[in-house]
């Protein structure tokens, strides 16, 4: 590294500590102030639940509400709304928005470009001619063709180089299997595409923008409730955040519409890492979903953000508590104070 490189280095690491510092003053601002109107109708809708996930939901660890870009409800088990939760596969979705956004600033001609194209180093890893055709939109959508056995959605995810590697069941774009180490491999596109570390291009794209606090990632993504909300959020707005266009509406179009029928773990059809719920509504429900009651779960009928955590534990995951809560008390609650004139 030549010296001007190293100064230009230690400038944008400072310009970005202080983006970084300033981040939590800006998320004051990027929830809509309700009205005390508002705020006295919100109260009674959500009435009880706190008691009732404090005293018969202990797997649920937080719960944050948004209702028409508002906070409505708020449920922290540790009283620690700024704590950094495991999210799980949450991350996959997290993976995917990055993807939206490099798309949109074009440092990635399109979805259907080979991902050999993008990261060439993958190309002599696997010698099934058929690994050279596996295109984004194939890893956005757990189509890739790599031989997968995990119906439980638990493997390890392992390194994008031995992932590439694996053999191949069938052609891309042919059968669904949920694959932990896909965005793991989409993670070195955009490594490859930005040439910039993952943290540093996250915060400088998704964290800073949306006033979200630093996440970690040491042992998987941790990241606050409110912050898994804003990412259900941005895709509610069609990819807006402010006065700022983060990701292209027909981006948010096609990753929140079915994409394929999906399959284990979720057994719901799927977009681009993100699990589509049937409905009725024009704007169909969709959801990220981490192991064991992590979730963000949007409802555009509503104009309802929920996000969740859990206990990660395989008795946690079979109770499935914050789902429970998420489709019953919640989804009711709102539907109430919609029905009390939500303007």
């Amino acid at each position: 590294m030549t010296l001007i490189q190293f100064r230009a280095r230690l400038w944008r690491d400072a310009a970005l500590s202080i983006l970084v510092l300033l981040a939590p003053m800006a998320a004051l601002a990027q929830w809509r102030t309700p009205t005390p109107q508002e705020q006295a109708l919100d109260a009674t809708a959500f009435q009880g639940i706190e008691q009732v996930i404090a005293e018969s939901l202990p797997d649920v660890q937080s719960v944050f509400v948004a209702l028409r870009g508002r906070v409505a409800f708020q449920y922290f088990r540790d009283g620690a709304p700024d704590g950094l939760r495991d999210v799980q596969s949450v991350a996959k979705s997290a993976a995917s928005t990055l993807i939206g956004v490099a798309l949109r600033q074009g440092r990635i001609a399109s979805l259907d470009q080979p991902v050999v194209e993008l990261v060439p180093e993958l190309a002599p890893l696997n010698a099934d001619p058929r690994s050279r055709d596996i295109t984004l939109r194939h890893l956005l959508t757990m189509t890739a063709g790599f031989q997968v056995n995990d119906p439980s959605g638990t493997a390890a995810a392992g390194r994008a180089s031995d992932g590439w590697a694996r053999p191949m069941t069938s052609a891309p774009g042919q059968t669904f299997a949920y694959d932990n180490t896909a965005p793991v491999i989409l993670v070195e596109v955009l490594r490859k595409v930005t040439g910039m570390p993952l943290a540093d291009y996250a915060r400088e794209q998704l964290v800073v923008p949306l006033g979200m606090h630093e996440p970690s990632y040491q042992r998987g993504l941790r990241m606050r409730t409110e912050d898994m909300a804003k990412l259900g959020q941005l895709f509610l707005q069609n990819g807006a955040w402010g006065d700022r266009q983060l990701i292209a509406p027909s981006f948010v179009a096609e990753a929140t519409t079915v994409r394929n029928a999906g399959g284990p773990p979720g057994t719901l059809p799927y977009g681009f890492m993100w699990w589509i719920v049937p409905s009725k509504a024009q704007r169909l429900t969709f959801m990220a979903s981490g192991y064991s009651g992590q979730y963000v779960w949007v409802y555009p009928g509503l104009d309802m953000v929920v996000a969740t955590t859990s206990t990660v534990s395989a008795e946690a995951h079979r109770r499935g508590q914050a789902l429970q809560l998420i489709r019953t008390r919640l989804f009711a609650a709102a539907q109430k104070r919609s029905s009390a004139g939500d303007r």
